[in-house]
């Protein structure tokens, strides 16, 4: 599947950007979050019931599910630690990473690249979250995903601003030729 694949931490605007982006490319959005809702149903209670390792373990399954034999391009916002799950999770997940990681289409998305000033944000926004754990724990997720996320070798894009930019930057930095074909497609 030729996908634009947003990832990065909890509150970094994955699911946003992608709605943005998808709009503006006419292409399908897909939250991969929403699919293991819809699929399976809600995220918290298969994790209290079966462990977090079976959530990733499905997880890679579901995004597996989406992406094999996809002809049609598409925006993704992967799970917020789908990136960071352990090497053993599924057969395929080391390959899928570094298809992922060194994706020409593939944009992490983090508040600020500024180690503090990410963590206040994002525990900032994911307080504002119906579905928020405590603040110390928040924080402790984020510090402990930034640097994975950070480290990739996909573009980057730093969060704080409009959407509008957000929109802007994400374009700019995306492959040519994806995003002048889908141009091309969505107005003509």
């Amino acid at each position: 599947m030729n996908a634009i694949q947003l990832i990065g931490p909890g509150a970094a605007g994955k699911t946003t950007l992608g709605r943005a982006l998808a709009e503006r490319l006419a292409l399908p959005f897909f939250d991969l979050d929403q699919e293991f809702i819809r699929r399976i149903g809600n995220i918290s209670s298969f994790i209290n019931t079966f462990g977090y390792p079976a959530y990733a373990r499905q997880n890679v399954i579901h995004y597996l599910q989406m992406t094999k034999g996809a002809s049609s391009p598409a925006v993704i916002a992967l799970s917020s630690g789908f990136m960071t799950y352990p090497k053993n999770v599924h057969p395929d997940y080391a390959d899928l990473l570094d298809q992922i990681a060194y994706g020409p289409s593939t944009l992490v998305l983090l508040p600020s690249l500024d180690f503090e000033t990410c963590v206040a944000e994002t525990v900032r926004r994911q307080m504002q979250r119906p579905f928020a754990r405590s603040p110390e724990r928040e924080e402790e997720v984020i510090r402990a995903r930034f640097l994975p996320y950070a480290e990739l070798p996909a573009k980057k894009i730093e969060t704080l601003e409009p959407i509008e930019k957000l929109l802007e930057s994400a374009l700019n930095l995306l492959d040519d030729k994806f995003t002048e074909n889908q141009i091309r497609k969505s107005h003509g």
